[in-house]
């Protein structure tokens, strides 16, 4: 089953860290903020989980462009391999390690590659991987039909996979770090189908609080984003022109979310210019959610008027 990369028309990827904050202060082991605007994640070593793919690949790129040496996660070996030799050919390093993020020992064994490669330490963690093939994903409607298989593994990829990602790198954090979690606005409404995805989000939401109370004092950040739409070829191919409009009804803002958009956040939340947030959920939706439902039928209405 594949683990797709968060953010396409309900699709997501598997799992990231961080360095030494310049003259913004101690910030753990988070990279400088440069007088350049590059982030400066130079030495920095992040793993970052479903980066075969779509907001993974994305981030993992960013990451890895502000100089962090990455860990590519993802279920599909020659999609880990695909994401890790686009970084190398630009110029970056990382290392591809195939992984299914629900199982504990793949978990450890890929992790024990990483920092065999890359020295006994972890900086960042971008734990994005989700159960969101066609088998898991899309046989997940309403609860009175709700297949337990698809509701057991879409809380062990989604929500076990994102605990065992902490578990195991927040220990090689010994000079402090950054974790983000990719969640949804899934996890904040509520909705008519995608009922255990919907409510896997919002546990991590929660999760995310834990984890920065548990490990604050020894300088590790823990953070969620909670994209809406992000706007790929998944997303175009799944939803199709009248149900793209739809969406675009629900923003405030003319333009969708694009990877490139999530990637500039999950930078952001790696660098020591983040170094005083920690147990928050930034929503990344376009204003989709920051509006009275009245904005949308208006929204409706003009188009149909227009037609």
């Amino acid at each position: 089953m594949r683990h797709r990369s968060e953010g396409q028309a309900g699709s997501e990827g598997q799992a990231g860290s961080e360095g030494q904050a310049g003259s913004e202060g101690q910030a753990g082991s988070e990279g400088q903020a440069g007088s350049d605007g590059r982030l400066r994640l130079d030495g920095l070593v992040a793993v970052v989980t479903g980066a075969g793919s779509g907001i993974g690949a994305a981030c993992a790129t960013r990451l890895a462009a502000e100089g962090a040496r990455v860990g590519i996660l993802d279920i599909s070996p020659e999609a880990a391999q695909a994401t890790a030799s686009t970084i190398t050919a630009q110029g970056g390093q990382a290392l591809p390690l195939p992984c299914d993020v629900s199982e504990e020992p793949q978990v450890k064994a890929a992790l024990a590659a990483l920092t065999s490669a890359y020295g006994d330490r972890i900086d960042v963690l971008h734990s994005n991987a989700a159960a969101l093939g066609r088998d898991v994903f899309g046989r997940d409607h309403s609860l009175t039909d709700m297949d337990v298989d698809v509701w057991d593994r879409t809380m062990a990829v989604n929500l076990r996979g994102a605990m065992l990602m902490v578990k195991h790198t927040a220990p090689a954090m010994t000079e402090g770090g950054s974790i983000v979690v990719t969640a949804s606005v899934s996890g904040l409404t509520g909705d008519t189908d995608h009922a255990a995805y919907g409510t896997s989000k919002a546990a991590l939401t929660g999760f995310v609080r834990y984890a920065a109370t548990m490990y604050g004092k020894h300088g590790i950040r823990c953070n969620a984003i909670a994209p809406a739409l992000v706007m790929t070829p998944t997303a175009h191919r799944a939803l199709g022109p009248a149900r793209l409009a739809d969406k675009a009804a629900e923003r405030l803002l003319p333009w969708a979310c694009e990877v490139e958009d999530v990637a500039n956040l999950v930078a952001f939340l790696a660098s020591a210019k983040s170094r005083c947030i920690t147990g928050q959920t930034l929503v990344l939706d376009s204003g989709t959610l920051a509006h009275r439902p009245e904005h949308t039928l208006h929204a409706w209405r003009e188009a149909a008027d227009q037609d």
